[in-house]
């Protein structure tokens, strides 16, 4: 640090002072952070690190202007602007004046104390209702995102693989042999895929993203989930995969032991983008975040720090494992409304296969999507009429094979109630892929007091619409009945035996 940032620190904390407002400070290896009343002023470091040259004003001021406007793309209220700090005659400092440039910063509005998403989630306070949200409001920016390059996919993400490589390998704290394993596993991986990588790129789906999308960098800001903080600095860096901008988040809440809202936010995120043709790739995207990860923090363990040392190790254990891969595999869950059928299908769907776990195909949310509607907005009867529902199962069966073709897992949670219906389901998966049909069996009155009591549901089912689907139900079921009056526990050791799932179990949604 120089005598002008010890300069332009005393500066800014004189700004945030007034009022009687005490003044915290929060150090990063790019910035400085200064948080009082109600502002957080940002300076960037004057630091020249191997990625980054934040030596020159004017360099910091054009990178504090460039960070304000990529983050008002998801958080305009909390970015209000950048200042420059410029020198009077006399030698003060003062704010936008005519003087020579000596430093810039960035104020932005604080969120509470506590709101913090990686806070959160170490107290327990991180709820599906919360990630069903944060999922929608991603999907929402990389729909918007602007389009990059539509080609080199493959190339771009060669490039981040050696770069994270020579990395890791100068830091010198990880096993040489373990590295050499490591890289060998990735670049395997990548030479299977980097066809799928080169179509997404043509497809238009490498965007630029937030870059840097983890817990510590999504807040509730005004009661709703909002990135912030985003990779400002490089481009290349930022403009990436829509899917490996996202495998950030779900690596990160994997790690922590919350794969069932990793699941359950990459569903809802395909539920708004239906981008289900690199699943397949997420194993892979998560894998480089984790060793990204161990690479910062091992970075921050040679400096001394020695709990970053075990959570590095930690990272680079999760890079490994999530490598290993797993088969294509279609579990369809049937039952009468009221049975539970969804809610199985989300505690289920993390265990089976590779992280982030299964693509769950709902009947009911697909109805919704049809319709262009909420998955909780009540539809009329008009849109259950037999041919819609026809239109529906038939999309789910054709985006189950397509998904099951690209090499990834499915969950098909719909009520099956007709032999034709259960018959297809089984046939949408290719040949070679292990199917397994799940019957949810429960007395017709409880399943009528479930669906009465149900508020703002993606099911409209009603007494009457269970009461119609018994009468039409036949015996011969032919799958494997599972006990559904009881409690959630019972009803998930049973489908997992039936599944012949591992032992080990994850936390669910």
């Amino acid at each position: 640090m120089t005598d002008s940032q010890d300069d332009s620190l005393a500066f800014m904390r004189s700004l945030l002072a007034r009022g009687g407002s005490k003044v915290l400070r929060i150090d990063t290896h790019l910035s400085i952070l200064l948080l009082g009343g109600d502002l957080a002023l940002k300076l960037k470091r004057s630091v020249k690190l191997p990625f980054v040259d934040f030596t020159q004003a004017e360099h910091r001021l054009a990178i504090c202007e460039r960070e304000l406007a990529l983050n008002r793309r998801t958080a305009p209220a909390m970015y209000q602007a950048v200042h420059r700090l410029t020198r009077r005659a006399d030698g003060a400092l003062e704010q936008d004046g005519d003087g020579a440039l000596v430093d810039s910063y960035v104020e932005m509005r604080r969120f509470e104390d506590g709101h913090l998403f990686d806070v959160m989630a170490r107290a327990g306070r991180l709820t599906p209702e919360l990630i069903e949200r944060l999922a929608r409001q991603i999907a929402a920016f990389h729909e918007s995102a602007e389009v990059g390059p539509l080609s080199d996919g493959a190339g771009r993400v060669r490039r981040v693989l050696e770069l994270n490589c020579a990395g890791l390998s100068e830091i010198g704290i990880f096993d040489i042999a373990a590295l050499a394993d490591l890289q060998m596993r990735f670049m395997a991986v990548w030479d299977r895929h980097k066809s799928a990588l080169d179509a997404r790129s043509a497809q238009g789906q490498v965007r630029r993203c937030h870059g840097d999308l983890h817990l510590g960098n999504i807040c509730l800001f005004a009661g709703e989930p909002t990135l912030f903080d985003c990779l400002e600095f490089d481009e290349e860096l930022a403009t990436i995969d829509v899917l490996y901008d996202l495998a950030f988040l779900l690596m990160d809440l994997w790690h922590r032991g919350l794969a069932g809202l990793a699941n359950l936010c990459l569903n809802r995120y395909l539920d708004a983008t239906a981008d289900e043709t690199g699943l397949a790739l997420l194993p892979f995207f998560m894998a480089l975040r984790a060793a990204i990860r161990a690479q910062v923090l091992a970075l921050q363990a040679k400096a001394g720090n020695n709990e970053a040392a075990t959570e590095a190790r930690s990272y680079f254990a999760l890079a490994h494992s999530m490598l290993d891969g797993a088969a294509p595999r279609l579990v369809a869950v049937g039952g009468l409304s009221g049975s539970g059928k969804s809610t199985l299908a989300g505690r289920i769907a993390p265990q089976i296969g590779s992280p982030p776990g299964a693509r769950v195909l709902s009947s009911d949310r697909l109805r919704k999507s049809h319709f262009g509607v909420a998955a909780q907005t009540r539809l009329p009867d008009s849109a259950y009429a037999p041919q819609v529902s026809q239109a529906i199962y038939e999309n789910l069966r054709t985006r189950a094979t397509e998904i099951l073709r690209g090499g990834w897992i499915v969950v098909a949670d719909a009520v099956f109630d007709r032999p034709e219906d259960r018959a297809a389901i089984a046939a949408a998966a290719p040949d070679g892929v292990r199917f397994d049909g799940l019957w949810l069996q429960a007395p017709q009155t409880l399943l009528m007091q479930r669906v009465a009591a149900r508020r703002g549901d993606p099911s409209d089912a009603t007494e009457g619409v269970v009461r119609e689907q018994a009468r039409r139900l036949a015996d011969g079921i032919g799958w494997p009945r599972m006990p559904a009056a009881g409690d959630m526990a019972e009803l998930l050791a049973a489908a997992r035996a039936a599944l012949a799932l591992p032992p080990a179990s994850l936390n669910g949604p």
